[in-house]
């Protein structure tokens, strides 16, 4: 399941907060804030999608994520290959180190975390 772009923006808050009071959540947000009613009406409709969830604390509710952001990324880039490269990792990583402005020494990070994914399949 996807999140729109203003779910996605809260949900980035919470990864950073790791678990967060309304309150919490509204102080991360640029001027101009949102409203509280807005914030809540993004959570409930995370929480319908089992992206987030909360605790109980008197009145307040303590939420925190359901999804690590490397567990909703990873899903996300998986539909990216999906579909618009023809789910072709190659076909990816290919644009991607083509169309991107990425140095020399960027390419050679990158070769070398392959080199090393390679090296602990073996």
């Amino acid at each position: 399941m996807k999140l729109s772009g203003a779910e996605e923006e809260l949900m980035n808050f919470l990864w950073d907060l790791k678990k967060a009071y309304l309150k919490d959540l509204l102080e991360k947000y640029p001027e101009p804030k949102p409203a509280l009613t807005t914030i809540s009406t993004l959570l409930k409709r995370m929480q319908d999608k089992n992206f987030v969830d909360y605790e109980s604390e008197g009145k307040a509710r303590l939420y925190f994520p359901l999804v690590s952001k490397e567990a909703y990324f990873g899903k996300h880039l998986q539909g990216l290959i999906k579909n618009f490269f023809n789910d072709s990792p190659a076909q990816f990583a290919s644009f991607f180190a083509t169309e991107t402005s990425l140095t020399e020494a960027q390419l050679q990070e990158l070769k070398s975390m392959i080199d090393d994914q390679l090296n602990r399949k073996k």
